[in-house]
């Protein structure tokens, strides 16, 4: 059984603050099992947004984890990736939104 989703962010937001980075949530989801998007803003008009992985990327040994993939391979403008998280609440309400600012583009996600 994986985290409550309230409780992982919680924990994302102080593993990014102990490294420096701000984060803050920008819209609460679901507190139990809500999507979790993660939008890394690098400070020049581009971000990087890290969807969660599709359900085949986790395994039997680990099925605490939450992994995530890259929407894209570069970072976009930042309109775009707005415009995809719109589109993502308008799917899924229950999402939730974290957003991190990083001129390196560090995200402390576990990737698939």
């Amino acid at each position: 059984m994986r985290l409550k989703s309230n409780i992982w962010v919680a924990a994302y937001l102080r593993r990014c603050q102990t490294e420096g980075v701000f984060g803050a949530v920008r819209r609460r989801g679901a507190e139990e099992a809500g999507a979790v998007f993660v939008k890394v803003s690098l400070l020049d008009g581009h971000a990087m947004l890290y969807v969660p992985a599709p359900q085949t990327a986790y395994d039997d040994g680990r099925p605490v984890d939450r992994f995530f993939v890259p929407a894209a391979p570069q970072p976009l403008p930042e309109p775009a990736v707005e415009e995809r998280l719109t589109k993502e609440v308008r799917f899924d309400p229950d999402a939730w939104i974290v957003e991190t600012e990083d001129r390196a583009g560090r995200h402390f996600l576990e990737l698939a």
